[in-house]
């Protein structure tokens, strides 16, 4: 059976071509290699009869260092040591045989690794494929922990700030616990830069998405060296937003302009939707944040003899709904909602649902961290979020108005 058919193949051909990494964080290419570390290992162990270090009666030779050789695949030139015997030779035909699709094995046990938290049982029939037999359990489970240890890697990155806006959000994997099937809340951050570049923060996976939950993760965030958050922008839940007032002080809060609108369309009539929508709209049209605060009145008056529920939520929310308008202009339609993050959300759960029901939570960590870590190194390498100076203006507003003053003299 070819490895391709363990997962499906538009999941791994755009996985491998998505992920391109540099050498600290190249998550397939160090996970190839490191992999192939284990398996040489182990196939010299089965050889010799005897692991490093190991004295049995089986043994029928010593190793004797290593000789250098080169292994080019779809990830790139990857560095091998084959292991050298006293007596002897090794040779790892299966692997640097040309004729045989051992690359194709490998990158496939490494991608349901990522996408099924895959098991010792399973982790061996693949590594039969490869035409190695005999690998040990424990080897196998080491192998597993190696790779997530390479997503671990990145999710605890020192994170270089300031961060001037942070973007948070989360999503319900179904995961299976003590013989049943729960939800679990993975929980996102995203922020932009001094660059005006985005970048991902951080992941954490809880049992529910409560108060306690969301402070600690924002407080290993702040410990990683997140700084400089001017705005946070969420939903409206409350465990989300006390977490983020006491952890990130000194920042505003952005209510998701998004979630809004499914709240308060809840108090409205259907035939009535399309038309508190347009109205509420014109809020964000508004040129200036004064501007939309006399709209916000008029709104809010011609609603209270309505939908008067809706009406008192329009007017509860107002100012979280404006926060985004305290900052440079050409930043608002990316800052009144966590859509982007949404649309990174989505994707997630569109792998997700390949997967249906994770065995446990360590592969849900294991799959989202790969494409999380996928989709960083597509936002870093590539355009702006923000302008790099319309980020300084943010993050020295004294400056930037002096700047403007010494300019119009």
């Amino acid at each position: 059976m070819a490895s391709t058919d363990y997962i499906p193949h538009e999941l791994l051909k755009s996985l491998l071509e998505m992920i391109r990494m540099t050498d600290d964080v190249d998550v397939l290419r160090d996970s190839t290699q490191w992999l192939i570390e284990q398996l040489l290992e182990a196939d010299v162990t089965q050889q010799i009869g005897a692991s490093r270090y190991e004295h049995t009666e089986t043994r029928t030779t010593q190793r004797n260092g290593t000789r250098d050789r080169g292994w080019d695949t779809r990830l790139g030139h990857i560095p091998l040591k084959i292991p050298k015997l006293r007596k002897g030779s090794y040779y790892p035909d299966w692997l640097l045989d040309r004729s045989r699709p051992t690359e194709k094995a490998l990158v496939g046990v490494i991608m349901e690794a990522y996408v099924n938290g895959i098991s010792t049982r399973k982790m061996e029939r693949v590594v039969k494929e490869m035409g190695l037999e005999g690998m040990d359990k424990s080897r196998v489970s080491r192998i597993n922990q190696g790779l997530d240890q390479r997503v671990e890697r990145f999710m605890t990155r020192p994170l270089e700030g300031p961060y001037p806006y942070v973007w948070l959000d989360a999503t319900f994997p179904k995961v299976r616990e003590d013989g049943r099937v729960q939800s679990t809340a993975l929980v996102t951050a995203i922020g932009v830069n001094q660059e005006g570049y985005r970048e991902i923060l951080g992941i954490s996976l809880g049992s529910s998405e409560n108060e306690s939950f969301w402070k600690a993760f924002l407080r290993r965030l702040v410990e990683r060296g997140l700084t400089g958050v001017r705005l946070v922008i969420s939903d409206a839940h409350q465990g989300l937003q006390n977490a983020a007032s006491q952890v990130l002080t000194g920042a505003s809060w952005q209510r998701c302009r998004t979630h809004f609108m499914r709240d308060i369309l809840t108090h409205v009539p259907a035939s009535g939707q399309s038309e508190v929508t347009e109205l509420i709209r014109t809020i964000f049209e508004q040129p200036n944040r004064e501007h939309a605060q006399r709209q916000t009145d008029r709104i809010v008056a011609e609603l209270e003899h309505r939908f008067s529920k809706a009406a008192g939520l329009l007017e509860q929310a107002r100012e979280d709904l404006m926060a985004h308008m305290h900052f440079p202009k050409s930043h608002w339609r990316k800052l009144r909602s966590t859509n982007p993050l949404e649309r990174l959300h989505r994707e997630i759960k569109r792998r997700f649902r390949v997967v249906g029901i994770f065995p446990n939570r360590s592969a849900v960590m294991r799959l989202g961290g790969a494409l999380l870590l996928e989709q960083h190194e597509e936002w870093i390498s590539g355009r702006r979020y923000f302008s790099e100076a319309s980020i300084a203006e943010v993050l020295n507003p004294a400056e930037h108005h002096r700047l403007n003053e010494q300019a119009a003299n």
